[in-house]
């Protein structure tokens, strides 16, 4: 009977630290994976986001680089990590929505191995050239690629991300050729266009706009429906005569799948509060990019939407990782 009552009392004591071990959490830091090189656009929004939610919140948050293969190997890291919530990945539309369908042999599958914690950020691309370019907009390109196929170089941060994918889109769109030059990340591409090594380059605004406002670039025009308001004399490809073009690039928290429900929940509650600040606002629409806030269902159900859409696109444009 002793036995019994002392199982019984040490059940309920269980039970009844469940909620504050829960509470407790973070209680050690948290590893933010950014699956892409520093000084890029993603890495610009993960340590913005990051630094804000730490100083609300008293957390210690550090922030890792982890790039390659398309931002494969850091996303890939976190889906091998322990579901706990103290490692996290800020993954964007190529390496969740895109990779599946382009790489044959993705070792993860975001859907199955992934908790979608919640979206917060999205941004246009932008094609660019250097200042001192003879394109001085689409059309002055166009005409020049359609008369000699395949000689005009376009760079983006590699293979299958939003950039090559919106790169291949245009080519379909206008009836021309580029040859893809893929980097391993934005910053050595930006450069390169700078000093004439390649003549263009399509990359997320975030990551290229400081090129752009400092005059070492000039944008030729966006890939969204409606003109960006941090580049607002760079026109859309859809009014440069390609009507409907739109291409976008999304970012996004995820943690290993089996995260606990109420981990997924105080992560997306401190990053929604930081997102929702007027000051981490404008800091991201300095680097071109719109804070938004989600669910993390609805994170989910963007992942497999944009993972169907960019199927076919893939499939439409002939796409595929050299």
């Amino acid at each position: 009977m002793k036995s019994l009552s002392r199982f019984v009392l040490g059940a309920i004591m269980a039970c009844a630290m469940v909620p504050a071990l829960a509470g407790s959490y973070p209680s050690k830091p948290i590893r933010l994976i950014v699956p892409f090189p520093p000084g890029g656009g993603t890495d610009v929004l993960a340590r913005e986001a990051a630094n804000k939610v730490a100083t609300d919140n008293g957390w210690n948050i550090v922030t890792e680089n982890r790039p390659g293969s398309g931002g494969n190997i850091g996303v890939d890291a976190v889906v091998k990590a322990a579901p706990d919530g103290y490692t996290i990945v800020l993954g964007q539309t190529s390496n969740l929505a895109i990779n599946p369908t382009l790489y044959p042999e993705l070792p993860y599958d975001p859907e199955k191995d992934l908790t979608p914690v919640g979206l917060i950020a999205s941004a246009p691309l932008v094609l660019a050239v250097s200042a001192d370019s003879p394109y001085k907009t689409l059309a002055d390109l166009v005409k020049a690629a359609k008369a000699d196929p395949g000689a005009l170089n376009c760079g983006t941060s590699g293979n299958g991300t939003v950039s090559h994918l919106a790169s291949e889109k245009l080519q379909k769109a206008s009836g021309i050729k580029f040859t893809h030059i893929p980097y391993k990340g934005a910053a050595q591409g930006a450069n390169d266009v700078i000093g004439g090594q390649i003549e263009m380059y399509m990359s997320s605004v975030p990551t290229l706009i400081g090129h752009i406002r400092s005059g070492r670039l000039r944008g030729l025009a966006v890939t969204s429906l409606e003109r960006s308001n941090d580049l607002p004399d760079v026109p859309t490809v859809a009014e440069s005569g390609y009507a409907g073009f739109e291409a976008v690039t999304w970012f996004g928290l995820a943690a290993p799948a089996g995260t606990p429900p109420e981990v997924v929940g105080t992560l997306n509650a401190a990053f929604n509060k930081a997102l929702a600040d007027k000051d981490l606002e404008r800091k991201f629409e300095i680097q071109g990019a719109k804070a938004l806030t989600d669910t993390s269902e609805a994170f989910g159900r963007l992942i497999h939407d944009d993972r169907v859409r960019w199927a076919e696109i893939i499939k439409e444009s002939g796409a595929h990782i050299d």
